[in-house]
């Protein structure tokens, strides 16, 4: 359950990037452009982040949350100084994921009966609604960088590990942490796309190349996923 829920989380958030889209018809393809920025450096702290909570979940949901929520904004502040560019940021994805792989426990799940209640798709809706409208109202005041960080907060995968971790105990909250560190490397991939079409395309033609581009790769690291999973399973 819990990895599949950090797919999903991290498929969701690239399918509805509605922040950028409305950062870009609000404020301009620039303003976009520069925000992706903030979004890969975030895409990076969300590693660092399911990490921390991984590793502090063994104290409860709370102390996990508040540690991996400080661990991304200090990753996050850092990137953006740093003045790493958005390939360097791209390509800093890919080791950064690896490690957060090796760091997070891996725990065999044969079969999963953990539900969510009904109110769980209304408010993973509101909350999406509420950062779009926020993000957008409030990035001529923070910035493109800024704006792409929060925009890119694992809102909805805190949501997931939460109650999982309330519901199932810590392991499935670690679960729905590593499923979203395997997503990344698809968000990654949509804003570099989008950064690299957006000011040479319009609008319509960068979201898609992007969205494609991302879904692509997620289709087949899934694939693989599946896979070795069925492996897994035959031999126990």
């Amino acid at each position: 359950m819990g990895r599949v829920s950090g797919w999903v989380t991290c498929r969701s958030a690239v399918d509805v990037r509605a922040d950028l889209l409305f950062l870009a018809l609000e404020h301009g393809k620039d303003f976009a452009a520069s925000a992706t920025t903030g979004s890969l450096a975030a895409t990076v702290a969300q590693a660092c982040f399911a990490v921390a909570y991984c590793r502090f979940a063994r104290r409860g949901w709370l102390p996990a949350l508040l540690a991996a929520t400080a661990t991304f904004a200090i990753a996050a502040a850092l990137l953006q100084l740093s003045g790493i560019k958005q390939t360097g940021l791209f390509l800093l994805t890919l080791p950064v994921m690896a490690a957060a792989l090796r760091l997070i426990p891996r725990q065999l799940v044969l079969k999963s009966t953990l539900a969510y209640p009904h109110w769980d798709m209304p408010l993973r809706i509101l909350i999406i609604v509420l950062v779009v409208m926020g993000v957008t109202v409030a990035a001529p005041f923070l910035g493109a960088g800024v704006s792409g960080v929060i925009a890119s907060f694992p809102l909805m995968a805190v949501i997931l590990a939460v109650f999982s971790h309330v519901m199932a105990g810590f392991e499935a909250a670690q679960r729905v942490m590593r499923g979203l560190v395997g997503g990344l490397l698809g968000f990654a991939i949509f804003f570099w796309v989008l950064n690299l079409m957006l000011l040479s395309f319009s609008l319509a033609a960068a979201y898609a190349c992007a969205i494609i581009a991302a879904l692509s790769v997620q289709f087949l690291l899934l694939q693989r996923m599946r896979r070795q999973s069925v492996m897994v399973h035959k031999y126990h």
